[in-house]
């Protein structure tokens, strides 16, 4: 069953209009709230199919608020509030009907820091599978995922040690590794290097751009080389502090190079310069 199946299935209700064609999801921001505070208003911004969309701006910007809101994961506090629209496959997610944690099966998620479980290399990648009661072969799956994040060749003598016990960036790659054995549409990644040496940074950079050819990503990254490197477009945000709060919101969105090199927007040029952060 595919995922606009499934979460029709789950009791979601059809989409008001069909995706285009290129687009997979639609994020339409009115307003988004941590209680009375404002954290980001007016914004739209498309995800394209096996692209990397980067998000890059200042802190508090509101990038990852954005991202996480792209599979429900603020949800999970209590007061957040979202006002707006978010379109998969031309459906939104945020209808009541529809169940978030369907949504964040094909929506799937890679932090900033790498947080693999206290279990086995091979329950960290099972995890999920076990969770969404996969009944295939799980062992083919596991080593499937495995290979897919460019870690199989340097775990697959030790599937049971503890996940604990690699590297910074092996914890990454296996963090990586758990997040597609489900095999989600979407990948969503919060500074995912954050936490990584120069070297273990390139490696998971190289991963991202293989894995784009397969799953459609979205990247917070607070590195604009990055960006450079692996964003297909980039999505600039900057902060309003005229009602003296600060809130976030789209500057600018296109073609990384044109973002980088022709932006439009003064604001855009400016930070790209390093003239503020």
């Amino acid at each position: 069953m595919n995922a606009t199946a499934e979460m029709t299935a789950a009791g979601a209700a059809s989409a008001n209009a069909p995706a285009r064609n290129n687009i997979v999801m639609d994020c339409q921001i009115d307003k988004v709230f941590y209680g009375d505070f404002l954290a980001v208003r007016a914004s739209t911004v498309p995800i394209e199919k096996n692209k990397i969309t980067g998000f890059i701006g200042p802190s508090g910007c509101g990038k990852s608020t954005v991202l996480r809101s792209l599979n429900r994961m603020n949800d999970l506090i209590p007061i957040f509030r979202f006002e707006g629209k978010v379109t998969y496959h031309g459906q939104d997610i945020y209808d009541k009907k529809v169940d978030p944690v369907v949504v964040r099966r094909y929506i799937g998620m890679v932090f900033q820091q790498p947080n693999p479980f206290a279990m086995s290399i091979y329950d960290n990648v099972a995890f999920g599978l076990r969770l969404n009661g996969f009944k295939g072969n799980l062992d083919e799956r596991v080593e499937k995922a495995l290979k897919g994040a460019a870690c199989w060749n340097e775990v697959k003598d030790k599937l049971k040690n503890s996940g604990l016990s690699l590297s910074g960036g092996q914890q990454q790659r296996l963090c990586i590794a758990r997040a597609i054995a489900t095999e989600p549409d979407v990948l969503l990644m919060d500074e995912p290097c954050s936490a990584l040496d120069p070297i273990a940074t390139r490696r998971v950079e190289e991963l991202m751009l293989e894995l784009k050819e397969k799953y459609t990503i979205a990247l917070v990254t607070h590195n604009m080389q990055q960006a450079t490197r692996v964003a297909d477009t980039t999505a600039f945000f900057g902060v309003d502090i005229s009602q003296g709060s600060r809130t976030g919101y789209l500057v600018e969105m296109g073609p990384t190079r044109q973002i980088f090199e022709d932006p439009r927007e003064k604001l855009t040029g400016e930070y790209v310069r390093g003239e503020f952060s």
